[in-house]
Order: C-alpha cells, then sequence, then structure tokens
C-alpha cells in the first residue's frame, strides 16, 4: 500500500511539474488575454483521460494498479477538469441526460459561489 501511495504521489508530482510547463508555454505563445494555457491543459487532460481509461479498461493494455497511479496521481494534479468531463460524459452515455446537465451546472454554479465566497471571506481578513 505505501508502495501504491508513493508512485500515486510521483505521479502527482509530475502531473503537476506538466501542468506547469504546458501552461506557462502557451502562456508564452498566446499570451494572457484568454486563460489558454489552462484551457490546452483542461484539454490534453480530457484527451489523455479518455485514452488511458480505453487502453486500460476496453483494450486491457494498461493494468488496473498502473491505471489508477497514472489516472489519481498524474491527471489528478494535471487536471481535475478531466475527470469532471469524464465522470458527466459517464452519465451522458449511460442516457442520463438530466443528471449529467444537473452535474455540470451544480458543480459550476456552487464552484462560482465557492470561489467569491472564499475572495470575500479572505478580504476580511
Amino acid at each position: 500500500m505505501l508502495e501504491k501511495l508513493g508512485l500515486i504521489a510521483l505521479a502527482g508530482a509530475a502531473g503537476t511539474l506538466a501542468r506547469y510547463w504546458i501552461s506557462g508555454f502557451v502562456y508564452g505563445l498566446a499570451g494572457r488575454q484568454f486563460p489558454w494555457g489552462t484551457a490546452t491543459a483542461n484539454i490534453l487532460g480530457c484527451f489523455l483521460f479518455g485514452l488511458i481509461w480505453q487502453l486500460g479498461e476496453g483494450r486491457m493494455l494498461i493494468r488496473t494498479e498502473t491505471r489508477a497511479i497514472i489516472l489519481t496521481g498524474f491527471m489528478g494534479a494535471f487536471t481535475t477538469f478531466s475527470t469532471f468531463i469524464f465522470e458527466s460524459g459517464g452519465l451522458i452515455e449511460d442516457g442520463r441526460y438530466l443528471t449529467a446537465l444537473a452535474n455540470v451546472g451544480f458543480q459550476t454554479v456552487l464552484g462560482f459561489a465557492a470561489l467569491f465566497g472564499g475572495l470575500m471571506l479572505g478580504r476580511m481578513f
């Protein structure tokens, strides 16, 4: 168990560094008028999540343990947006369109509310 946690932590560190590098590279090319660096990391993360999941679950080319380390560690640090999209996509694939819409709306609206709540609380100190 400790070995698995260590590998998840190492993969997380790699994911963090990859996001930092990719975002910085894209911002250097495109500027900061639009959050292109974050958008690139999020979209690339969604693609990689789908690819890794399919290679592991669908094709059985990536062992379950390895897939968990990559998806939880690397992808979790690279972008949690990919997990959000993957879970919402699963709801759509299951024909649960209203639940998918509710998930997207719920997390988006409450995410903004939490952000601004945190900003307001932080301004009080």
